[in-house]
């Protein structure tokens, strides 16, 4: 017999019972009864067995006791924390023995842990991020972020700024044209919240509390490690404050200094990205920027300069004195 697959017509938990159902149930709690043709604008009173066919005329539907349609429902939900209880207590004995024989062994202190696949990943930072109390800094290189991605950070990084963590954010500054981005950093950019820029960052980094930092482990972003040894933990801390003293504040302007030949700011990174032999993945990975943007740049380069070939171009980058006026 198929299945029927027809959506409820006045869907609804019976904790959020309708305005209809409310009157017409304490109505019929009032009267101790009800005619059955009132109730067809709220069915959920049947469905929810808050009403019952009275026993001497099928006209009629008699109230259900609230007393007893409320112990109805919290059996089930006490019965399942009951189990969950007694789950916990068999969990904790069965590892009781092994914790005893690891609290003797100190090489067991997880100070690095791999985390393979994004689940996994994103699990450990939810935990991390749950049990930060003071103080978060993390490192977002690339560009704008996609929409799923700023949504899971949403989520995970909302209740640290209500409970009042202070939140220092790295991004380099190609997110200054992104609107997803900077619509995320509008809604989290209160209280203690800190964002800066930079042109070039290292690789993505977190850091709660200065006791766990996460990093990639792999450039497909399916393999990080959990930091926890003290001394590591310790390095990354020292190097995400050296970048955030050299960093931009995001509202402020960046202090590009003059160029010659109409040569931006960013033109002259790449320019000298591209006398180091970088290829234009490398250098658009390295500036936060896709690799169209980072051609659109080496063309006007060339342009500016003159160049005919790629090998002219960092001819006339090291002859053109640009690379010297922006140091």
């Amino acid at each position: 017999m198929p299945k029927n697959t027809t959506e409820p017509t006045h869907p609804h938990d019976v904790t959020e019972l309708c305005a209809e159902g409310a009157r017409l149930y304490a109505g019929a709690l009032s009267a101790g009864r009800i005619a059955r043709a009132e109730v067809e604008a709220a069915p959920c009173l049947v469905e929810f067995a808050l009403l019952h066919p009275d026993p001497d005329d099928a006209n009629w539907l008699r109230p259900v006791p609230p007393a007893v349609a409320l112990a109805q429902r919290l059996h089930p939900i006490e019965r399942d924390i009951q189990n969950r209880r007694r789950l916990s207590i068999e969990l904790t004995e069965s590892f009781e023995p092994f914790i005893a024989i690891s609290a003797q062994n100190p090489a067991l202190t997880h100070a690095i842990t791999v985390l393979e696949g994004v689940d996994r990943i994103n699990a450990a930072l939810n935990l991390a991020t749950a049990e930060c109390h003071t103080e978060m800094l993390t490192v977002q290189p690339g560009g704008g972020r996609r929409e799923h991605v700023l949504n899971q950070a949403l989520e995970r990084d909302r209740p640290l700024v209500d409970r009042g963590v202070s939140m220092r954010t790295l991004y380099q500054h190609t997110v200054r044209h992104s609107p997803g981005t900077l619509a995320y950093v509008d809604r989290v950019a209160t209280g203690k919240v800190e964002i800066r820029t930079l042109e070039e960052l290292i690789g993505r980094l977190i850091i709660c509390d200065r006791t766990v930092a996460f990093i990639p482990a792999r450039d497909d972003q399916q393999v990080a490690l959990e930091l926890r040894h003290p001394g590591l933990v310790s390095y990354l801390v020292t190097v995400f404050e050296q970048l955030w003293q050299r960093a931009i504040p995001l509202l402020d302007e960046i202090p590009y200094n003059p160029t010659l030949k109409g040569v931006s700011g960013v033109q002259r990174s790449i320019a000298q990205l591209l006398v180091e032999g970088h290829v234009d993945e490398a250098i658009a990975r390295r500036l936060g920027m896709n690799v169209r943007t980072c051609r659109a740049h080496v063309a006007k380069l060339s342009v500016t300069l003159g160049s005919g070939s790629r090998a002219q171009l960092g001819y006339l980058i090291a002859r053109s004195g640009i690379l010297e006026q922006g140091s």
